[in-house]
């Protein structure tokens, strides 16, 4: 009897044992495969057509600029030539960039910025087309066509993105007006409702009607 239980219990102490190794072996598993997508997500995403990249060569002047992404993704740099820059990422492109002027630079301080294209229309002062740098958020976006107008709504905004509309409360936090513009976003500034334009007009014929009104009546 003791040699069954304990024969027994070896066999559960096995499977026990195999469990536990299967659980450590499936979470390393699972931490190995989502390691390599947070470091993308922290490299910053690639520009797109539109875009511009802002190439800044720390005492070499002539090798810098601000360089526009065309349709084919590809960007003509001095020195280098052509580089796709619409299938990596910004850290990598700027590894890239510091790795090809090492060739002719001694130790390059190289910077790289990816400056997204958006339009900005409504009830702004300047509406257009804009350079918004990683900082400017959707509300900051309103900020670089010079503000919304006195007609304009200063407590709403709206994004077009892709095909999507979405209207956005700058009252409510937090909001997506405080995300940063993506290449492409069209940011409007709304008017105000008609009667928060005409407030002094409702309220003057209001007034004058009152007079009227007191004026018949009078005895």
């Amino acid at each position: 009897m003791t040699a069954s239980l304990l024969s027994a219990a070896r066999r559960f102490g096995q499977i026990l044992l195999s469990t536990l190794c299967l659980g450590v072996l499936t979470l390393g598993t699972a931490f190995a495969q989502q390691a390599p997508s947070a470091a993308v997500g922290r490299e910053g995403v690639a520009a797109q057509p539109g875009d511009k990249v802002q190439l800044k060569i720390y005492r070499e002047a002539e090798l810098s600029g601000e360089f526009v992404v065309p349709e084919s993704g590809e960007v003509d740099f001095p020195k280098i030539g052509p580089v796709r820059v619409d299938r990596i990422s910004t850290d990598s492109l700027r590894a890239y960039l510091i790795a090809q002027y090492s060739r002719s630079l001694r130790d390059p301080a190289i910077e790289v910025t990816v400056l997204r294209r958006v339009n900005v229309i409504g009830s702004v002062r300047s509406p257009g087309f804009y350079y918004a740098d990683p900082t400017v958020t959707v509300k900051g976006a309103i900020a670089l066509a010079g503000g919304v107008t006195p007609e304009g709504n200063k407590n709403k905004v709206e994004l077009l993105r892709g095909n999507q509309r979405t209207s956005i409360n700058l009252s409510s936090e937090p909001s997506l007006a405080d995300s940063p513009v993506q290449s492409g976003d069209q940011v409007i500034a709304p008017e105000k409702s008609w009667f928060s334009r005409n407030t002094a007009l409702v309220v003057s014929g209001i007034t004058g009607l009152a007079l009227v009104v007191v004026t018949i009546i009078r005895p």
